[in-house]
């Protein structure tokens, strides 16, 4: 399940990295925003979900609008 939300997050391990609209959900991993959207599709992340701006908004007022405790993250290779 999630674990907390952060709207305007900024990593504290990869130069203060922009994170918007995070949901973290195992220790430090989170799906969120990211300003590299180019870059979406490939591999740029030490293991978190990145997601197009617009996308990870609407993914985190949902959660916040079901709860936390609701929301299931299961990560499939």
């Amino acid at each position: 399940t999630a674990k907390w939300l952060a709207r305007h997050h900024r990593s504290s391990r990869y130069n203060n990295a922009p994170m918007p609209y995070s949901i973290f959900y195992n220790g430090n991993f989170a799906i969120h925003g990211t300003n590299q959207i180019s870059r979406l599709g490939r591999p740029a992340s030490a293991g978190c979900i990145r997601l197009h701006p617009k996308n990870a908004a609407v993914l985190f007022r949902m959660t916040r609008q079901a709860g936390l405790k609701n929301m299931l993250v299961e990560v499939v290779r």
